[in-house]
């Protein structure tokens, strides 16, 4: 018992500057990431890091450079089989993704703008809402868009579908000109009234 009191004791006490070691430490920083230079490897953007280093600091660049590719010595022909065998296996590890490397990225299709079809619903008796179709054809953000409606109407707004705003009520008279007026691309013949929703 008296062992572990005096263990943390010693651990928790200032043994003064420690011998061989230049104080205040400077401690570099990449200006990319904003970390310290040894840490870059463990952040999303480490290329953009590596090139900034590379670029301003080429010092830390060559100290941190590590060259990962590893190299296979075949003393005679008889070592020729698992020699092959180790090139397959680099070939395939490069075509599989790596955990927590960067996926692929697929091509968005373009997309023809089709006309922006506009409904009410009613909701309950008496309250209506207006559903708005097409917006994402003319690649317009739908969340961008849903807070533009529910602060130009002062109402609530939601995304309800892949290509849906559902505006919280009858507010389809005046998007025939707000509609036209925000995007420029819209044009207010594309604007389409499909009347009541069931």
């Amino acid at each position: 018992m008296a062992e572990v009191a005096e263990a943390k004791r010693n651990f928790l006490e200032y043994s003064g500057p420690k011998p061989g070691v230049k104080y205040p430490i400077s401690v570099l920083y990449c200006g990319e990431c904003g970390v310290p230079v040894e840490y870059c490897e463990f952040y999303p953007t480490y290329e953009k890091c590596k090139a900034w280093l590379e670029k301003n600091l080429p010092d830390e660049f060559e100290k941190l450079k590590v060259d990962k590719t590893p190299t296979v010595v075949v003393a005679s022909g008889e070592d020729d089989g698992a020699a092959a065998e180790t090139k397959e296996e680099e070939g395939e590890k490069k075509k599989r993704q790596t955990r927590g490397g960067k996926a692929i990225m697929k091509a968005k299709k373009k997309i023809e703008p089709q006309g922006i079809k506009l409904w009410t619903q009613t909701r309950g008796k008496k309250k209506k809402v207006t559903i708005i179709v097409g917006l994402a054809s003319y690649e317009i953000d739908l969340k961008e868009a849903s807070k533009f409606f529910a602060g130009k109407f002062s109402c609530g707004s939601s995304i309800s579908g892949e290509d849906e705003i559902v505006v919280q009520g009858d507010v389809k008279d005046e998007l025939f000109d707000i509609l036209p007026e925000k995007w420029k691309i819209i044009d207010e013949d594309d604007i389409d009234d499909c009347g009541e929703k069931k």
